[in-house]
């Protein structure tokens, strides 16, 4: 025997208007008009053959079908509403996986994770390191930070901040240091002394010294590194001058253990997002990690202006 279920929207208006007794105030609950409300009610009425309202001296009543039907569809109405808050409290706690390239990963979240388990000890983050972000999200992964310019089909992505890259060292290059035989980092010209690191390509310490006046300049020479984290432990160790990804370095220069020594940045047309499913952008564990990272994020972003920062 077919199933003989009246449409979902009808119910929503009965339900609503049988607890205001009122056409109108039902329609202003639903964010619909009167009119739609009694042309739900009049659909209902006609598909179950049976008169749910009545009127009287200007008011609304049920009819005694109307309020035996009533009673029974209110509590099926209370079970979707329980069942639907056990769910999203459930979707609240638990573990969520996130992917991330290993640079990422390592550089800036790793060091960044209690701070997210303090606010939110229910939540135990699982931490999948890839080699090429985008299409990460698989499907067992919850969320994946994705680099790039924000075009990805059928995914959420919010930006996490503006990106640019930034000359870093170790300090000890910015001091006299007659054993090395090489002069401190105090200018650009000082610069042809030292080792130039590179993060995949030379094309962005070509573009660096373009844009700040320097002719002449030879970037074909010094290692380069098929990770962002690579060259910015090369830096540290002091082999070299890097142009290190701002978000990356971050937690070196804040600690000292990099410096910058000049304030000219590339800003890049590329930045980290976090990205997850449409539909589940709004389950618990997930929405409170998107919140958490924009907010990191942003507490953090410096202000780059004119290509340098200020």
């Amino acid at each position: 025997m077919a199933s003989r279920l009246p449409p979902l929207n009808a119910l929503r208006a009965f339900d609503a208007s049988a607890r205001q007794l009122s056409f109108t105030r039902a329609a202003d609950e639903l964010f619909v008009t009167q009119a739609a409300v009694s042309h739900q009610i009049k659909a209902l009425e006609e598909y179950l053959g049976i008169k749910l309202f009545m009127r009287k001296n200007r008011s609304l009543l049920l009819t005694e079908e109307g309020q035996s039907y009533y009673l029974d569809i209110k509590e099926i109405f209370n079970s979707i509403q329980d069942a639907t808050e056990k769910l999203l409290a459930r979707g609240a706690k638990g573990a969520i996986t996130v992917s991330s390239q290993a640079s990422f990963a390592i550089q800036w979240l790793v060091p960044r994770l209690s701070a997210f388990n303090a606010l939110h000890p229910d939540i135990d983050v699982r931490i999948k390191a890839v080699d090429q972000a985008e299409n990460s999200l698989t499907e067992d992964v919850d969320v994946a930070i994705y680099y790039g310019r924000g075009r990805w089909a059928n995914v959420h992505a919010d930006k996490l901040h503006t990106e640019y890259l930034i000359p870093v060292c170790s300090p000890l290059l910015m001091q006299e240091n007659a054993a090395s035989g090489k002069p401190p980092l105090l200018s650009y010209d000082d610069l042809q002394h030292h080792t130039l690191l590179h993060d995949t390509s030379r094309k962005d310490w070509k573009r660096w010294f373009n844009q700040v006046g320097v002719k002449g300049a030879n970037v074909n020479h010094g290692p380069i590194f098929s990770h962002s984290a690579m060259v910015v432990q090369a830096a540290l160790y002091g082999q070299g001058v890097a142009l290190a990804y701002s978000v990356l370095a971050k937690p070196d220069i804040d600690s000292g253990r990099l410096v910058c020594p000049f304030n000219d940045v590339l800003v890049s047309k590329n930045s980290y997002f976090v990205v997850c499913r449409e539909s589940q952008k709004d389950i618990g564990k997930i929405e409170a990690f998107r919140a958490w990272l924009l907010d990191m994020v942003a507490a953090e972003q410096e202000h780059v202006e004119d290509g340098q920062i200020t």
